[in-house]
């Protein structure tokens, strides 16, 4: 299992290791008329890993790639989990719940660009190339290019579809194992996006199939036109997008800018219109100048600290509980969220149906916590590494302050910790490596569905993706597998909340906190919404 976690980390350096500029290049655009010849800047938190949806997890990845460049079958409507169609008008469910048929939607054109021009039009042959691809490890571009399909595998996907059939150039078959509730939320989330299989055929006898994670080609609203690491992504409006008016801007950039305070300073400067994860600090700023707008709404997300249950001492439940009991979280949530965020209890948040109301964090107890070590067989504390990320998430503005909060509430039980940090691709690489002892992470929710959350971040089949914590319990993870094949959200919610408290004895991570979201924009910006699971979207979205 190391040595898969150690191949992925490798195969996962492909792109960072790319030339840091991709210019390429600008399609004619025979339509472009059509579009309103309008540029918007967007203030953007970090460059991505990269621009092939399946193999990345992060909001900064998924902004950049999934809902500029891609659609899925089935999507979020904006600024909501409720599922609409997309590139498959409508689906049927069978009887026993196992069997799933998808009717394409005809006339959808791929992005033409100067490195492909498709002779075709979107069709089944697509859609099984995609799936087929994730699902079979002998698949002759997986072969080409073998990268890990981390949110695929930690839903248990992989093993969950037995087959994905073409019944027909626009019928699409996928079989299941067994019942899965959230089966259509989750194939309307970023893994999913639909590749052109004419563009991989392509890149397979080119020998390019990397080329796929660095020049994209999907069916989304905007073409990407040139990536600078670290500095600028440029997209141009789609003029053939298949939903007619949706895109109202011609050229979109994305200007990279991990400071926050100097994305504000670029906002107010007019120099973008949109801006990531403003700091608490910043808001009142922001919300005082009269060319700005800066709506805000409860985040559906958590920030929590994982304990790698695989390093030693963290394999025990009473050092977990101690190092949870010494940290003083109300003074953070003070500190690092200012009022723009709540304690956390729960590996979910608040506003997720099936949430327990009747958990309770252990109280801040430094002398308790100390006494717990003793018990442990640590009476003098031990070592330990604490990593921070280096950007603002919407589920923590300041890692940094909250890891030094943390490391001194360590120390008074004679914890050293020490703060490790990375460029965010390298930090998040590493960590699913499982280098970290302890680390600053969260998670915004993908889907409505309570699976995203406990599935996703602590079932055993996401211990080499975004289970960063590395614990596998089978009395938790057999509740989420009986989950995933009972209908009904009251039988759920029963499931869900026994799982809490599974996860509440075991505490394989400690919630922080749930922050409250801020989209600060310029008031040229028009119908910008903020959308819940954690991305930001420009489809729909003009400029006065």
């Amino acid at each position: 299992m190391k040595q898969n976690r150690l191949l992925r980390a490798a195969r996962m350096t492909a792109f960072a290791a790319a030339a840091v500029t991709v210019s390429l290049g600008a399609a004619t655009m025979s339509h472009a008329a059509d579009i309103p010849n309008k540029t918007l800047v967007y203030c953007s938190e970090g460059s991505p890993a990269g621009f092939d949806p399946a193999q990345y997890t992060t909001g900064t990845d998924f902004t950049a790639n999934t809902f500029t460049v891609y659609n899925r079958l089935v999507e979020f409507e904006r600024g909501s989990t409720k599922v609409e169609p997309a590139l498959a008008e409508s689906w049927d469910v069978s009887p026993d719940g196992k069997t799933y048929t998808f009717h394409l939607r005809h006339g959808v054109k791929f992005q033409t660009t100067s490195f492909f021009k498709p002779t075709r039009e979107f069709n089944a042959d697509d859609v099984v190339f995609t799936f087929e691809r994730m699902l079979d490890p002998n698949q002759p571009f997986r072969k080409a290019y073998p990268v890990q399909f981390p949110y695929f595998t930690d839903m248990g996907l992989d093993k969950l579809i037995t087959k994905v059939e073409k019944v027909d150039p626009y019928t699409v078959r996928f079989t299941l194992k067994e019942v899965n509730a959230p089966f259509i939320q989750n194939m309307a989330m970023e893994y999913a996006s639909i590749l052109s299989g004419e563009y991989a055929d392509q890149l397979l006898k080119a020998g390019k199939a990397s080329d796929i994670n660095q020049k994209p080609v999907g069916t989304g609203p905007f073409i990407l036109r040139s990536y600078t690491k670290d500095a600028t992504i440029r997209y141009d409006g789609n003029p053939d997008y298949w939903k007619p008016g949706a895109v109202k801007i011609s050229k979109l950039i994305f200007s990279i800018t991990p400071d926050a305070g100097v994305r504000v300073q670029k906002l107010k400067r007019d120099e973008c219109q949109v801006m990531s994860y403003p700091r608490p600090a910043d808001i009142a700023t922001l919300k005082a100048d009269p060319n700005l707008l800066t709506p805000s709404q409860a985040g559906f997300n958590l920030g929590y600290l994982s304990y790698n249950v695989e390093h030693k001492p963290l394999d025990k439940v009473e050092v977990r509980e101690a190092l949870d009991m010494a940290i003083n979280k109300k003074a953070i949530v003070e500190s690092v969220y200012q009022g723009a965020g709540q304690s956390a209890t729960n590996p979910m948040p608040p506003t997720q149906w099936s949430y327990d109301k009747s958990l309770k964090s252990a109280a801040y107890d430094p002398a308790k916590a100390k006494d717990l070590l003793a018990k442990a067989g640590f009476p003098n504390g031990f070592e330990i590494t604490l990593w921070a990320m280096p950007v603002q998430r919407p589920y923590n503005p300041n890692a940094k302050l909250m890891s030094e909060m943390i490391q001194a509430d360590w120390s008074k039980i004679g914890v050293k910790a020490k703060i490790v940090t990375y460029e965010w691709g390298e930090y998040i690489k590493r960590a699913h490596a499982g280098e970290d002892d302890t680390m600053l992470i969260g998670w915004s929710g993908d889907n409505g569905d309570p699976d995203n959350w406990l599935g996703t971040l602590l079932g055993c089949e996401a211990i080499n993706g975004n289970n960063f914590s590395k614990w596998c319990y089978k009395p938790f993870d057999d509740l989420i597998q009986k989950g995933r094949t009972t209908n009904g959200q009251e039988a759920r919610s029963k499931i869900y909340t026994e799982a809490q408290q599974v996860f509440a004895q075991q505490l394989p991570f400690s919630p922080i906190a749930h922050s409250t979201i801020y989209q600060p924009t310029s008031k040229k910006v028009v119908d910008m919404r903020i959308e819940p699971l954690g991305y930001a979207r420009f489809d729909g979205v003009s400029m006065k």
